[in-house]
């Protein structure tokens, strides 16, 4: 390489750099996250007063009903806020999906599970192979549903600092996989479903007949799971580690040693423990008849009890295999200490839980008043009409997806939106809807992990918050562009070439309509 063109390489670092730098600096200037979410709910009650104070409407395109703002600044929408605040808190999903699963992983912590099965993992795994194991297993967590945001997302970053790394960049990984790949996966998971069923309805409206099933873009998702595991290793090797720099906080590596002999017999106690209930998990769920089936409908395994109670599941499996090797490690020894597990996995979930308080709040104050609604059907209207050729429309309609996510965090309520203004459009320019559903998933899960409407937002937050005292939701922000920028590329240049080559997006999916 030449000296000008090293120059110019490093100009262009330099500036990347410089404009991380300000991004994270500008969003630690903000409040603490708590207080934002305040200030955000506050803010969307005074803007409700506002915008129904002006002729403002717009039309739902699935329902056709006319939609209008609310106004939470009057006697009746006080009332709610007042008398609702519980129960916003009470039912926020993510707070009981969390406090759950981390009660079963607390007693597989406390026994010592988790630090003997991380140091198999460090000792075993080559180094340079840690970050792209680490991004590839956040992209097939998203099969259990969301467990890879209590799971896999911490997880990585003890793993980190456990093999002499920064913690952040093991956390910035994880996160990059679990919510940046959300979309992709080796297996249908229960996000397929979902989508192909709202797809199918907007389909109807131009052909009754359509019909789309669950693994309409399987194929797909299965090219991408690993040209998103290579992207989020690639910006986790080059960009996060190197701008991280050392780790220099106060929180200690798990120590990598060599099992002892009391430790490998926890071990083969805790894979007997595995095997044992996932013998039982596959007897209630193979069969059509299986007690873990749907009795209503028994033939759709995707709505079955074990998918549907999969965070019982993983409290479940977690205290059993954690019970099992404190049993064979001695580590546990009566009823108690598994307890005393349970309530130390809560005492760090403190300051998550306050800001769930308010994050509550906020989600339910921007549902009421149908200000988020309005804001991605307008939009949605808006490239309609600009009327570009099909080609340049699925990218936009990419862009426009990726967009909307940072106004609301739920792919099937933005779906519900979408869909039925732009599947019928697309099909009547000769697009399928399930290469239509394909550049929405793509768009919703790139940024997921820049979102703060994104649900495990907070979450994200408070975890980054162990490693980095004075970071804040600039510090995720700023940590995870990298991998939005580089996902939405890599992702949107994949599905240019597979309708380039023509290839199927999934069983019985084509990419265009005859």
């Amino acid at each position: 390489m030449s000296n000008d063109a090293q120059a110019n390489q490093n100009s262009g670092a330099g500036r990347f750099e410089r404009f991380l730098a300000i991004v994270e600096k500008g969003g630690n200037a903000l409040p603490h996250p708590a207080t934002l979410f305040a200030l955000f709910a506050l803010g969307v009650v005074i803007l409700s007063g506002i915008a129904a104070q002006f002729d403002l409407e717009v039309q739902h395109p699935s329902t056709k009903e006319m939609i209008k703002p609310v106004s939470l600044m009057t006697v009746a929408g006080i009332t709610r806020m007042i008398e609702e605040m519980v129960t916003n808190f009470t039912g926020f999903a993510p707070l009981g999906v969390v406090l759950v699963a981390m009660l079963g992983i607390g007693v597989a912590e406390s026994s010592g599970l988790v630090g003997s099965a991380l140091r198999l993992l460090v000792v075993s795994a080559p180094k340079r192979l840690l970050t792209f194991v680490i991004v590839f297993a956040g992209v097939l967590s998203n099969t259990a549903s969301e467990v890879g945001y209590v799971l896999l997302v911490p997880l990585g970053a003890i793993i980190f600092l456990a093999a002499g790394r920064h913690p952040l960049a093991g956390l910035a990984a994880a996160f990059a996989g679990v919510s940046g790949g959300y979309s992709a996966n080796l297996l249908l998971g229960t996000v397929d479903p979902l989508l192909a069923g709202l797809s199918q309805e907007a389909a109807r409206i131009v052909d009754p007949a359509y019909t789309v099933n669950p693994a309409c873009n399987w194929w797909f998702m299965i090219v991408s799971t690993f040209f998103v595991a290579i992207g989020g290793t690639w910006v986790t090797e080059k960009i996060v580690i190197p701008r991280l720099g050392e780790y220099t906080g106060d929180e200690k590596p798990e120590e990598i040693r060599n099992l002892t002999t009391d430790e490998r017999r926890g071990c083969r106690f805790a894979m007997i423990a595995t095997v044992l209930t996932f013998i039982v998990i596959a007897w209630g769920l193979l069969p059509a008849d299986g007690f873990l089936r749907n009795p209503q409908i028994p033939e759709n395994i995707w709505k079955s009890t074990f998918i549907s109670g999969i965070v019982a599941f993983i409290f479940l499996l977690a205290a059993i295999v954690g019970i099992a090797y404190g049993v064979g490690a001695g580590t546990i020894k009566n009823d108690t200490q598994v307890m005393k597990g349970m309530g130390k996995s809560m005492e760090a979930l403190g300051i998550y839980m306050v800001l769930c308080f308010f994050a509550a709040q906020f989600v339910a104050y921007f549902k009421w008043t149908n200000l988020g609604l309005i804001i991605a059907i307008e939009g949605a209207e808006i490239l309609k009409a600009l009327d570009p050729p099909a080609f340049v429309l699925m990218i936009a309609f990419i862009i426009l997806s990726a967009v909307s996510n940072m106004f609301m965090g739920s792919a099937s309520a933005k779906w519900a939106i979408l869909a039925p203004v732009f599947v019928p459009m697309l099909m009547l320019s000769g697009f399928s809807p399930e290469l239509t559903q394909v550049g929405y998933r793509i768009g919703d899960s790139t940024t997921n992990i820049i979102s703060p409407m994104m649900s495990y937002f907070a979450l994200i937050v408070a975890f980054v918050d162990r490693y980095a005292e004075k970071s804040g939701i600039g510090t995720v922000v700023a940590t995870m562009l990298p991998y939005s920028i580089a996902f939405l590329i890599i992702w949107t240049i994949l599905l240019i070439v597979w309708m380039q080559l023509g290839l199927p997006l999934g069983p019985d999916s084509n990419l265009f309509l005859d």
